[in-house]
């Protein structure tokens, strides 16, 4: 038998990393997402991380995450190229794998078609 174990969470720092995120996913993702491998899955993990529908738990796991990728200093610098986004991918993917099921078909599509229209043009 599987057992899944809860994923506590800081509701303040839920709150810090929910304000970094609204301050700078947007601009960061517009001047990165050239370099990113793994766009579809940041944008699909932002927009699950603002769904009313996924729990809390879920939520505080994601926007550490894209809180992460935002941040401005990190522990590899972002234009260090092939190296600099490998810590971002790291934590992304921790965070994808620790909430997969949170994440469903309907962000994808958002993810996908946002990224048509506005980043890739």
């Amino acid at each position: 038998m599987s057992e899944t174990l809860p994923v506590l969470y800081d509701p303040e720092k839920l709150k810090r990393d929910q304000k970094q995120v609204e301050r700078g996913f947007w601009r960061k993702l517009k001047r990165t997402a050239a370099h990113l491998p793994f766009l579809d899955e940041l944008v699909a993990a932002y927009y699950c991380a603002l769904d009313p529908k996924t729990p809390l738990q879920a939520k505080a796991v994601l926007m550490g995450a894209i809180a992460y990728f935002v941040m401005p200093v990190d522990m590899l610098p972002d234009f260090l190229a092939w190296f600099g986004f490998t810590d971002d991918a790291a934590v992304l993917y921790a965070a994808i794998k620790t909430v997969t099921g949170s994440i469903k078909p309907d962000h994808r599509e958002r993810a996908r078609a946002i990224i048509d229209k506005t980043l890739k043009g």
